[in-house]
């Protein structure tokens, strides 16, 4: 499998940040990608910096966007993994992941499922926790477990997209530092950030994919700006790292994934076999006291 990673920061408008997204899937169709993965929420602006009404008009396009990735996965012949703000009906929203086959037929979705709460990331105001599941998506490149941002830190998602089946691990993602952190702090939050996942691929015998947003972002009412930090990643299913952007740039990067050597990992360190299903019936408790 050729995974193209798609990070740029937003060009202002949603149509010009459309304009330049296409153009980059375009030019990983052209060098043999076969699979694309583009960043959390990637057709305009990170907006959940503030909290503002008018912002869920964006979402009524649902529907007209879906049909213009679709159109745009079937003309490059890939496979595509979009994020969108989806209407689902008045008053009622969500962040979700549409896949696209080489096609251009809808593989699957998915509604993100772990919704943060934070400043600058007012995303529960926007967002309603996805209903759909933990259920991985099939295209014509393999079995998909795509996943979003802030499920990024929750090892019950991951574990559960690999027992249905999934093949590789996927996370559309849009996190940074706030300017006015400490430097130690910021070095902290990410590699935070990017152990909790190569542990995914570790604990679950699976490739990850990550694709992270970058620029700098302010909204109007926001107090403070969103400096999204790049590092977008792939982890092997031994967590070794075949690759990891920095933190600036915008990228276009192809990576070579050989789903098949999961099976001989997963002989080598058989997790899944030795799990004690017998004895987790805490976690679907909120705490034990």
């Amino acid at each position: 499998m050729k995974v193209a990673l798609i990070a740029h920061k937003f060009y202002g408008s949603k149509e010009e940040t459309i304009r330049q997204t296409t153009k980059r899937i375009e030019e990983a169709a052209q060098n043999g990608a076969n699979l694309v993965v583009l960043q959390e929420l990637h057709q305009g602006s990170y907006f959940c910096q503030d909290e503002n009404v008018a912002v869920f008009d964006e979402a009524c396009d649902f529907e007209s966007d879906v049909a213009y990735w679709a159109e745009v996965a079937r003309e490059f012949k890939v496979v595509l993994v979009t994020s969108l703000f989806e209407r689902r009906s008045a008053g009622l929203y969500h962040n979700t992941a549409v896949v696209f086959d080489s096609d251009g037929k809808e593989a699957g979705k998915y509604r993100k499922m772990h919704i943060p709460d934070d400043p600058n990331f007012y995303e529960k105001f926007y967002f309603t926790p996805g209903d759909l599941g933990f259920e991985p998506i099939d295209t014509s490149v393999g079995r998909l477990g795509v996943l979003v941002c802030w499920d990024q830190w929750y090892p019950e998602a991951a574990r559960l997209m690999a027992l249905k089946g999934a093949q590789i691990l996927i996370y559309p993602t849009a996190i940074g530092w706030f300017d006015g952190d400490e430097e130690d702090e910021k070095s902290r939050q990410l590699e935070a950030w990017v152990a909790v996942q190569r542990g995914h691929a570790v604990a679950n015998g699976l490739p990850v994919v990550t694709v992270n947003r970058v620029g700098f972002e302010n909204a109007p009412d926001a107090k403070s700006g969103i400096r999204f930090w790049g590092n977008s990643f792939v982890f092997g299913s031994q967590g070794e790292e075949f690759f990891r952007s920095n933190d600036c740039d915008e990228i276009t990067s192809i990576v070579d994934i050989d789903l098949k050597r999961c099976e001989q990992v997963r002989r080598w360190w058989p997790f899944l076999r030795d799990r004690r299903i017998d004895a987790y019936e805490g976690l679907l408790k909120r705490f034990i006291d």
